[in-house]
């Protein structure tokens, strides 16, 4: 009963400190708030690949291209561009195409989510370094899909992007708009954290759930030996399917939630060094533990954010003889190196890893 009231007053904590935080933030700019949105949404990316990466042990670095896809779907459905390269759909949408995001976020997971079987399908008996090969592949083509899809019919305005995309709305309130409740200012940046506190939470109950499920327990008997699990009567085919599938919807609803956010989407914001810095935050954090994920993935969205204003002072120490990027970009991967020297399975790595091996008893 102790250990309850605790875990129940520790839960009420953390929820006050959740919503009084980006309030707190405010007053020193929405430039920090929106660090916090960012680091959101690379919880849930991070989260949706450790489905795949840390459940069912396939290592994947084109998680990037589901994100991608969920950004270009919001961005083609909500936006003008459609209706300026067909000008004959004006007529079926006189007022604009507007496309409601609570109608784009299902049907975005529900692309990416196909677009996940579609490369888990060719890629089933594929291990290791050569799965990590295709996947980039798969990345790779996606994003040079959406830059090359301007002629001969612009449908993705190639390099420079789309923009002019719808902001999001909650019963009719544009969270673009700043608010006044109760004689607080609420602007958009704070709003849009609310939005994606709530799909984090909702993304962390349902990887809670897979994990204590037979599906999970499935995945991660694949993730120690496959084999041994086909052997247990296990259809490792469909597990693998159903791993790529999950994991891609959630990097199909951030990807919505970056678009209706940024309210401009290029294929720049889709490159390989995003799917190797979500791979980071999942390793870094620790594989197969949610909270060490989100640690890593908080850590790392908002480290290089920070190291900016390190970065600037020791650029004018140099006296501009170190370009402040690269700097930031060095300081960052010694942080790296550093916290993997120290913690080589990761800042909070999960408690059951290893334990199957270890001697009971003092036995040897």
């Amino acid at each position: 009963m102790k250990l309850r009231q605790q875990s129940l007053t520790t839960f009420a904590i953390a929820a006050v400190a959740l919503f009084v935080l980006p309030l707190l933030v405010q007053p020193f700019g929405d430039g920090w708030v929106r660090i916090i949105d960012a680091a959101l949404l690379y919880v849930l990316l991070a989260l949706g690949l450790n489905i795949v990466v840390g459940y069912a042990g396939l290592l994947d670095l084109g998680y990037v291209a589901f994100y991608a896809v969920g950004a270009y779907l919001f961005a083609l459905l909500a936006s003008p561009h459609l209706l300026n390269t067909f000008p004959g759909l004006r007529a079926y949408f006189p007022n604009g195409l507007h496309t409601s995001l609570w109608l784009v976020i299902p049907l975005g997971a529900l692309v990416a989510g196909a677009f996940g079987v579609l490369l888990g399908a060719p890629t089933l008996k594929l291990r290791g370094d050569y799965l990590a090969i295709v996947t980039l592949g798969f990345g790779e083509i996606i994003r040079e899909l959406v830059t090359n899809l301007n002629k001969p019919i612009n449908f993705t305005n190639g390099a420079q992007g789309l923009s002019d995309i719808d902001s999001a709305r909650i019963f009719g309130m544009d969270l673009n708009k700043t608010k006044h409740i109760f004689g607080f200012e609420i602007s958009g940046v704070t709003q849009y954290y609310y939005l994606f506190l709530a799909l984090v939470l909702a993304s962390v109950f349902i990887c809670y759930r897979l994990e204590r499920s037979r599906i999970g327990r499935a995945w991660m008997a694949i993730r120690e030996d496959e084999i041994a699990a086909k052997a247990m009567g296990i259809n490792t085919r469909d597990m693998k399917l159903l791993a790529f599938g999950m994991g891609a919807t959630f990097g199909g609803v951030s990807g919505v939630m970056f678009a209706t956010f940024q309210r401009f989407v290029s294929p720049e914001s889709f490159a390989l060094n995003e799917s190797v810095m979500i791979v980071a935050m999942v390793v870094l954090g620790g594989i197969g533990h949610i909270p060490g994920v989100i640690v890593g993935a908080l850590l790392l969205a908002a480290l290089p954010e920070t190291l900016r204003y390190v970065a600037g002072p020791l650029q004018e120490m140099s006296g501009g003889r170190l370009d402040a990027s690269i700097l930031r970009q060095l300081l960052i991967s010694s942080a790296m190196i550093a916290i993997m020297l120290l913690r080589p399975r990761g800042l909070w790595p999960s408690p059951e890893h290893g334990k199957a091996g270890a001697p009971k008893g003092g036995q040897a």
